[in-house]
């Protein structure tokens, strides 16, 4: 049951000292080296999350993720796909990623942007940039001096 003390108790066997203060992933979630995973202080993950984390996903403090975001940072290589690639995905502070979105390897989605819901994200997204669209598409640029 989430917001108890067995809830805690299982974030930190799935996650160990790598999901800061404050944060919340809601199950179910997938994917696979899940031990690559950094979450940051005061995140929020919804249910579905599915991450093949292999090349390690980072999500800074501060950030959201709707539900059923997939984050990819694993491929193969297209002549030789018993060969696994792997590129680190990193969320910046505040970002805020929209239901069923998906972020590809190797992927920087920048401070306190947004990722559309269903928005596949093959590039990186700048700081306050808002991206939608498959392949997402930077649309409009947040004003940074609106956030605190």
């Amino acid at each position: 049951m989430p917001c108890t003390p067995e809830y805690d108790e299982v974030m930190k066997e799935v996650f160990g000292d790598r999901i800061g203060e404050g944060s919340y992933v809601a199950p179910p979630i997938y994917g696979a080296a899940i031990d690559k995973i950094v979450i940051g202080r005061n995140c929020y993950v919804n249910n579905n999350f599915l991450a093949m984390a292999r090349g390690g996903v980072t999500l800074e403090d501060d950030v959201m993720v709707a539900a059923n975001v997939q984050i990819l940072t694993n491929n193969h290589d297209p002549y030789k796909r018993e060969i696994l690639t792997c590129k680190p995905v990193l969320i910046k502070q505040g970002a805020w990623i929209g239901a069923g979105a998906s972020i590809m390897p190797g992927i920087t989605i920048g401070k306190y942007a947004i990722v559309g819901a269903a928005s596949v994200v093959t590039h990186d997204v700048p700081d306050y940039g808002v991206a939608v669209g498959n392949p997402a598409r930077v649309v409009k640029t947040l004003d940074p001096d609106k956030f605190e």
